[in-house]
Protein backbone atom coordinates (compact mmCIF):
# COMPACT_ATOMS: atom_id res chain seq x y z
CA UNK A 1 0.00 0.00 0.00
CA UNK A 2 1.21 3.63 -0.77
CA UNK A 3 -0.37 6.63 0.67
CA UNK A 4 0.10 10.14 0.14
CA UNK A 5 1.64 12.22 2.90
CA UNK A 6 -1.02 13.19 4.74
CA UNK A 7 -1.62 16.94 6.17
CA UNK A 8 -3.83 17.86 9.08
CA UNK A 9 -4.99 20.75 9.38
CA UNK A 10 -7.22 23.09 11.66
CA UNK A 11 -7.40 26.35 14.19
CA UNK A 12 -8.52 25.88 18.11
CA UNK A 13 -9.62 28.51 20.72
CA UNK A 14 -7.63 28.43 23.81
CA UNK A 15 -10.14 25.89 25.33
CA UNK A 16 -9.84 23.49 22.31
CA UNK A 17 -12.47 24.59 20.05
CA UNK A 18 -12.65 23.57 16.48
CA UNK A 19 -12.51 26.67 13.93
CA UNK A 20 -16.00 26.92 12.63
CA UNK A 21 -16.05 28.46 8.64
CA UNK A 22 -19.79 28.82 8.18
CA UNK A 23 -21.50 32.05 8.13
CA UNK A 24 -22.38 34.24 10.67
CA UNK A 25 -19.64 31.88 12.64
CA UNK A 26 -17.04 32.38 15.13
CA UNK A 27 -13.51 32.39 13.01
CA UNK A 28 -10.22 31.64 15.10
CA UNK A 29 -7.66 32.16 12.45
CA UNK A 30 -6.11 35.42 11.60
CA UNK A 31 -5.92 37.10 8.01
CA UNK A 32 -2.47 36.30 7.90
CA UNK A 33 -3.49 32.65 8.72
CA UNK A 34 -5.82 32.91 6.11
CA UNK A 35 -3.30 33.37 3.44
CA UNK A 36 -0.60 31.31 5.58
CA UNK A 37 -3.68 28.36 4.71
CA UNK A 38 -4.04 29.12 0.90
CA UNK A 39 -0.64 28.55 0.68
CA UNK A 40 -0.65 25.42 1.50
CA UNK A 41 -3.84 24.34 -0.46
CA UNK A 42 -2.18 25.67 -3.60
CA UNK A 43 0.71 23.66 -2.96
CA UNK A 44 -0.92 20.22 -2.24
CA UNK A 45 -2.63 17.33 -5.12
CA UNK A 46 -5.65 17.30 -3.22
CA UNK A 47 -8.18 18.58 0.23
CA UNK A 48 -10.21 16.42 1.59
CA UNK A 49 -12.95 17.29 4.28
CA UNK A 50 -16.28 15.27 5.45
CA UNK A 51 -19.53 15.08 4.59
CA UNK A 52 -20.81 16.78 7.76
CA UNK A 53 -18.20 19.41 7.42
CA UNK A 54 -20.13 20.15 3.77
CA UNK A 55 -23.41 20.51 5.56
CA UNK A 56 -22.50 22.67 8.28
CA UNK A 57 -19.89 24.72 7.06
CA UNK A 58 -20.70 25.05 3.11
CA UNK A 59 -16.67 25.52 2.47
CA UNK A 60 -15.69 26.64 -1.14
CA UNK A 61 -12.03 25.01 -0.58
CA UNK A 62 -10.46 27.32 -2.79
CA UNK A 63 -6.65 28.57 -3.93
CA UNK A 64 -7.91 32.35 -3.59
CA UNK A 65 -4.82 33.70 -4.86
CA UNK A 66 -4.71 34.07 -8.67
CA UNK A 67 -0.93 34.25 -8.59
CA UNK A 68 -0.64 30.97 -6.94
CA UNK A 69 -3.27 29.11 -8.64
CA UNK A 70 -1.41 30.58 -11.79
CA UNK A 71 2.08 29.06 -10.62
CA UNK A 72 0.14 26.21 -10.38
CA UNK A 73 -0.97 26.12 -14.09
CA UNK A 74 2.80 27.12 -14.97
CA UNK A 75 4.22 23.84 -13.15
CA UNK A 76 1.82 21.73 -15.30
CA UNK A 77 -0.76 21.20 -12.15
CA UNK A 78 -4.43 22.04 -12.52
CA UNK A 79 -5.55 25.47 -11.42
CA UNK A 80 -6.83 23.85 -8.29
CA UNK A 81 -6.49 20.80 -6.24
CA UNK A 82 -8.69 18.27 -6.63
CA UNK A 83 -11.77 18.64 -3.79
CA UNK A 84 -12.48 15.15 -1.80
CA UNK A 85 -14.85 14.16 0.16
CA UNK A 86 -16.00 11.33 2.36
CA UNK A 87 -19.67 9.87 3.31
CA UNK A 88 -21.06 6.57 4.40
CA UNK A 89 -24.63 7.19 3.37
CA UNK A 90 -24.36 9.62 0.64
CA UNK A 91 -26.11 12.02 2.30
CA UNK A 92 -24.43 15.10 0.44
CA UNK A 93 -26.21 18.62 -0.46
CA UNK A 94 -25.99 19.53 -4.27
CA UNK A 95 -26.72 23.04 -3.30
CA UNK A 96 -23.32 23.32 -1.07
CA UNK A 97 -20.81 25.25 -2.78
CA UNK A 98 -17.95 23.09 -2.29
CA UNK A 99 -19.60 21.08 -5.67
CA UNK A 100 -20.24 24.50 -7.86
CA UNK A 101 -16.49 26.08 -7.16
CA UNK A 102 -13.00 25.42 -7.77
CA UNK A 103 -11.81 22.49 -9.84
CA UNK A 104 -12.85 18.47 -9.85
CA UNK A 105 -14.30 16.43 -6.42
CA UNK A 106 -14.34 13.12 -5.93
CA UNK A 107 -16.59 11.45 -3.36
CA UNK A 108 -15.67 8.26 -1.45
CA UNK A 109 -18.40 6.72 0.08
CA UNK A 110 -19.71 3.03 0.62
CA UNK A 111 -21.47 0.53 -1.74
CA UNK A 112 -24.27 1.25 -0.13
CA UNK A 113 -23.89 5.31 -0.16
CA UNK A 114 -22.66 4.93 -3.62
CA UNK A 115 -26.19 5.21 -5.24
CA UNK A 116 -27.50 8.01 -2.97
CA UNK A 117 -24.48 9.81 -4.09
CA UNK A 118 -24.69 9.50 -7.60
CA UNK A 119 -28.14 10.35 -7.41
CA UNK A 120 -27.45 13.82 -5.44
CA UNK A 121 -23.94 14.76 -6.95
CA UNK A 122 -23.33 12.54 -10.13
CA UNK A 123 -23.16 15.03 -12.67
CA UNK A 124 -20.57 17.47 -10.51
CA UNK A 125 -18.20 14.55 -9.05
CA UNK A 126 -17.04 11.31 -9.34
CA UNK A 127 -18.26 8.45 -6.96
CA UNK A 128 -15.73 6.35 -5.64
CA UNK A 129 -17.25 2.94 -3.31
CA UNK A 130 -15.34 1.38 -1.34
CA UNK A 131 -16.78 -1.42 -0.04
CA UNK A 132 -19.60 -2.23 2.64
CA UNK A 133 -17.89 0.09 5.54
CA UNK A 134 -15.62 3.24 4.76
CA UNK A 135 -11.65 1.90 4.51
CA UNK A 136 -9.09 4.68 5.03
CA UNK A 137 -6.61 3.08 3.94
CA UNK A 138 -7.97 1.90 0.43
CA UNK A 139 -9.32 5.86 0.14
CA UNK A 140 -5.59 6.69 0.17
CA UNK A 141 -4.50 4.04 -1.55
CA UNK A 142 -7.15 5.18 -4.39
CA UNK A 143 -5.85 8.50 -3.82
CA UNK A 144 -1.92 7.60 -4.23
CA UNK A 145 -1.74 5.10 -6.98
CA UNK A 146 -5.32 5.82 -9.02
CA UNK A 147 -5.26 9.84 -8.77
CA UNK A 148 -1.72 10.53 -8.41
CA UNK A 149 -1.99 12.31 -5.34
CA UNK A 150 1.40 12.48 -3.50
CA UNK A 151 0.11 15.39 -0.52
CA UNK A 152 -3.20 15.68 0.90
CA UNK A 153 -4.60 18.51 2.92
CA UNK A 154 -7.31 17.34 5.35
CA UNK A 155 -9.69 20.03 6.64
CA UNK A 156 -11.98 18.35 8.77
CA UNK A 157 -14.37 17.78 10.58
CA UNK A 158 -13.21 16.57 13.92
CA UNK A 159 -14.46 13.07 13.44
CA UNK A 160 -12.72 12.82 9.94
CA UNK A 161 -9.28 14.36 11.77
CA UNK A 162 -10.00 11.94 15.09
CA UNK A 163 -10.03 8.73 12.80
CA UNK A 164 -6.83 9.39 10.75
CA UNK A 165 -5.20 10.04 13.54
CA UNK A 166 -6.46 6.86 15.57
CA UNK A 167 -5.53 5.08 12.54
CA UNK A 168 -1.50 6.63 12.66
CA UNK A 169 -2.89 7.84 8.85
CA UNK A 170 -1.82 11.50 9.75
CA UNK A 171 1.68 12.30 8.59
CA UNK A 172 1.59 16.00 9.87
CA UNK A 173 -0.51 17.96 12.05
CA UNK A 174 -0.45 21.89 11.63
CA UNK A 175 -2.73 23.33 14.75
CA UNK A 176 -3.38 27.18 14.47
CA UNK A 177 -4.15 28.46 18.38
CA UNK A 178 -6.28 31.22 18.95
CA UNK A 179 -5.93 33.65 21.67
CA UNK A 180 -9.93 33.26 22.21
CA UNK A 181 -12.17 31.59 24.78
CA UNK A 182 -15.22 29.41 23.00
CA UNK A 183 -16.89 28.32 26.37
CA UNK A 184 -20.22 26.93 24.45
CA UNK A 185 -20.35 23.31 25.68
CA UNK A 186 -21.68 22.46 22.28
CA UNK A 187 -19.07 23.70 19.83
CA UNK A 188 -17.14 20.77 18.19
CA UNK A 189 -13.43 19.68 19.57
CA UNK A 190 -10.93 19.12 17.22
CA UNK A 191 -10.71 15.25 18.07
CA UNK A 192 -12.49 12.79 19.76
CA UNK A 193 -12.64 10.37 22.51
CA UNK A 194 -10.86 6.96 21.40
CA UNK A 195 -7.11 5.21 21.13
CA UNK A 196 -4.56 7.22 19.61
CA UNK A 197 -0.94 6.00 19.25
CA UNK A 198 1.33 5.71 22.25
CA UNK A 199 3.82 8.56 22.57
CA UNK A 200 4.03 11.72 22.18
CA UNK A 201 4.02 14.09 18.79
CA UNK A 202 7.36 15.95 17.52
CA UNK A 203 7.46 19.14 17.61
CA UNK A 204 9.09 20.82 14.13
CA UNK A 205 7.70 24.50 13.92
CA UNK A 206 6.17 26.99 16.07
CA UNK A 207 5.54 30.48 14.26
CA UNK A 208 3.57 33.59 15.49
CA UNK A 209 1.52 34.92 12.56
CA UNK A 210 0.24 37.89 13.77
CA UNK A 211 -1.97 37.23 17.06
CA UNK A 212 -2.26 33.67 16.76
CA UNK A 213 0.54 30.50 16.82
CA UNK A 214 1.23 28.08 14.23
CA UNK A 215 2.48 24.37 15.29
CA UNK A 216 3.62 21.77 13.31
CA UNK A 217 3.74 18.34 15.24
CA UNK A 218 4.84 14.55 13.64
CA UNK A 219 3.79 11.48 15.01
CA UNK A 220 6.56 9.54 16.41
CA UNK A 221 5.03 6.18 18.07
CA UNK A 222 5.70 3.28 15.19
CA UNK A 223 3.02 0.84 13.54
CA UNK A 224 2.15 -2.30 14.86
CA UNK A 225 1.64 -5.35 13.21
CA UNK A 226 1.62 -5.28 9.64
CA UNK A 227 -0.14 -2.18 8.49
CA UNK A 228 2.03 0.76 8.51
CA UNK A 229 1.48 3.77 9.94
CA UNK A 230 2.90 7.51 9.18
CA UNK A 231 5.73 7.42 11.66
CA UNK A 232 6.95 4.10 10.10
CA UNK A 233 7.79 5.84 6.87
CA UNK A 234 9.20 8.79 9.10
CA UNK A 235 11.29 6.21 10.59
CA UNK A 236 11.84 4.44 7.41
CA UNK A 237 13.31 7.50 5.62
CA UNK A 238 15.43 8.41 8.17
CA UNK A 239 17.58 4.89 8.30
CA UNK A 240 17.72 5.32 4.14
CA UNK A 241 18.92 8.82 4.83
CA UNK A 242 21.53 7.08 7.36
CA UNK A 243 23.09 4.67 4.49
CA UNK A 244 24.04 7.75 2.39
CA UNK A 245 26.67 8.40 5.41
CA UNK A 246 28.04 5.11 4.93
CA UNK A 247 32.19 5.10 3.49
CA UNK A 248 31.66 3.82 -0.54
CA UNK A 249 32.29 0.26 -0.69
CA UNK A 250 32.52 -2.14 -3.87
CA UNK A 251 31.69 -5.05 -1.69
CA UNK A 252 28.68 -4.27 0.83
CA UNK A 253 25.70 -2.42 0.61
CA UNK A 254 25.35 1.08 2.51
CA UNK A 255 22.40 0.74 5.04
CA UNK A 256 21.08 2.85 7.47
CA UNK A 257 19.06 1.27 10.83
CA UNK A 258 17.31 3.13 13.75
CA UNK A 259 15.66 1.12 16.52
CA UNK A 260 12.73 3.21 18.03
CA UNK A 261 10.66 2.01 20.98
CA UNK A 262 7.04 1.65 21.12
CA UNK A 263 5.95 5.09 21.99
CA UNK A 264 8.49 6.70 19.61
CA UNK A 265 11.49 7.45 21.09
CA UNK A 266 14.90 6.75 19.51
CA UNK A 267 17.05 4.15 20.94
CA UNK A 268 20.10 4.23 18.85
CA UNK A 269 20.90 4.35 15.06
CA UNK A 270 23.75 2.78 12.61
CA UNK A 271 25.19 2.51 9.71
CA UNK A 272 27.30 0.32 7.41
CA UNK A 273 30.99 0.36 8.03
CA UNK A 274 30.25 2.78 11.07
CA UNK A 275 33.59 4.51 13.02
CA UNK A 276 36.45 1.99 12.33
CA UNK A 277 34.76 -0.96 11.81
CA UNK A 278 34.67 -1.63 7.96
CA UNK A 279 32.51 -4.96 7.63
CA UNK A 280 29.51 -3.29 10.95
CA UNK A 281 26.18 -3.14 9.36
CA UNK A 282 23.81 -1.12 10.48
CA UNK A 283 21.40 -3.19 12.59
CA UNK A 284 24.28 -4.66 14.12
CA UNK A 285 25.76 -0.76 14.43
CA UNK A 286 22.48 0.47 16.25
CA UNK A 287 22.12 -2.81 18.35
CA UNK A 288 25.57 -2.67 19.66
CA UNK A 289 24.78 0.79 21.39
CA UNK A 290 21.65 -0.41 23.82
CA UNK A 291 21.92 -2.47 26.69
CA UNK A 292 20.59 -6.28 25.90
CA UNK A 293 18.35 -6.31 28.56
CA UNK A 294 16.92 -3.11 27.76
CA UNK A 295 12.73 -3.54 28.52
CA UNK A 296 12.20 -1.00 25.60
CA UNK A 297 13.74 -3.72 22.70
CA UNK A 298 10.50 -6.13 23.28
CA UNK A 299 8.19 -3.48 22.01
CA UNK A 300 10.38 -1.76 19.57
CA UNK A 301 10.50 -1.64 16.20
CA UNK A 302 14.28 -1.78 14.16
CA UNK A 303 13.87 -0.42 10.38
CA UNK A 304 16.54 -0.40 8.28
CA UNK A 305 16.86 0.73 4.71
CA UNK A 306 17.47 -2.84 3.39
CA UNK A 307 16.07 -6.45 4.01
CA UNK A 308 18.40 -7.33 7.28
CA UNK A 309 20.71 -9.98 6.31
CA UNK A 310 20.33 -14.03 6.58
CA UNK A 311 24.29 -14.84 6.15
CA UNK A 312 27.22 -13.36 6.30
CA UNK A 313 31.24 -14.40 6.40
CA UNK A 314 32.35 -11.38 8.62
CA UNK A 315 30.49 -12.02 12.20
CA UNK A 316 29.39 -15.10 13.27
CA UNK A 317 25.65 -14.10 13.55
CA UNK A 318 23.84 -12.01 10.63
CA UNK A 319 21.64 -9.22 11.48
CA UNK A 320 17.84 -10.62 10.96
CA UNK A 321 19.60 -13.07 14.11
CA UNK A 322 21.03 -10.48 15.91
CA UNK A 323 17.53 -8.71 15.83
CA UNK A 324 15.56 -11.68 16.95
CA UNK A 325 18.04 -12.33 20.03
CA UNK A 326 17.71 -8.35 21.14
CA UNK A 327 13.92 -9.79 21.48
CA UNK A 328 12.49 -7.11 18.44
CA UNK A 329 9.37 -8.16 16.88
CA UNK A 330 8.94 -5.62 14.22
CA UNK A 331 10.89 -4.82 11.24
CA UNK A 332 10.58 -2.33 8.54
CA UNK A 333 12.32 -2.43 5.74
CA UNK A 334 12.29 -0.55 2.07
CA UNK A 335 14.29 -2.96 0.01
CA UNK A 336 14.94 -6.74 -0.13
CA UNK A 337 18.65 -7.92 -0.70
CA UNK A 338 19.56 -8.70 -3.74
CA UNK A 339 21.89 -11.63 -4.89
CA UNK A 340 24.67 -9.51 -5.77
CA UNK A 341 27.03 -10.70 -2.52
CA UNK A 342 24.95 -13.57 -1.78
CA UNK A 343 22.58 -15.74 -3.56
CA UNK A 344 19.02 -16.16 -2.23
CA UNK A 345 19.26 -14.25 0.51
CA UNK A 346 16.02 -14.32 2.86
CA UNK A 347 16.47 -12.42 5.60
CA UNK A 348 12.63 -12.11 5.89
CA UNK A 349 12.40 -15.61 5.75
CA UNK A 350 14.60 -15.85 9.13
CA UNK A 351 12.43 -12.89 10.77
CA UNK A 352 9.13 -14.37 10.40
CA UNK A 353 10.51 -17.83 11.22
CA UNK A 354 11.59 -16.42 14.48
CA UNK A 355 8.14 -14.78 14.98
CA UNK A 356 9.08 -11.26 14.22
CA UNK A 357 6.51 -9.30 11.43
CA UNK A 358 8.20 -7.79 9.00
CA UNK A 359 6.72 -4.43 7.04
CA UNK A 360 7.92 -3.42 3.42
CA UNK A 361 7.66 -0.04 2.46
CA UNK A 362 8.64 -0.33 -1.04
CA UNK A 363 7.61 3.76 -1.97
CA UNK A 364 11.14 4.10 -0.66
CA UNK A 365 13.04 1.38 -2.35
CA UNK A 366 14.37 4.07 -4.72
CA UNK A 367 16.06 6.05 -1.60
CA UNK A 368 17.37 3.26 -0.07
CA UNK A 369 18.51 1.93 -3.47
CA UNK A 370 20.55 5.78 -4.24
CA UNK A 371 23.76 5.27 -2.15
CA UNK A 372 24.28 1.95 -3.27
CA UNK A 373 23.60 2.72 -7.42
CA UNK A 374 27.45 1.88 -8.37
CA UNK A 375 26.52 -1.93 -6.86
CA UNK A 376 23.35 -2.29 -8.67
CA UNK A 377 24.47 -2.02 -12.80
Amino acid sequence: MSYPYVLLSAAVSLDGYLDDTGPDRLLLSSPADFDRVDAVRASVDAILVGAGTIRADNPRLLVNSAERRAARVRAGRPEYPLKVTVTAGGDLDPGAAFWHTGGEKLVYTTDEGAERAAGRVGGTAGIVPLGPELDWRALLTHLHDVRGVERLMVEGGGTVHTQLLRLGLADELQLVLAPLFVGDPAAPRLFGPGGYQAGRLRLTETRRIEDVVLMRYEPTAPGTGPLPAAADRHWLRTACELAALCPPSRTAFSVGAVVVAEDGTELARGHSREGEDPVVHAEEAALAKLDPADPRLAGATVYSSLEPCARRASRPAPCAELILRAGVRRVVTAWQEPDTFVAGADGTGVLVKGGAEVVVLPELAELAKAPNRHLLG
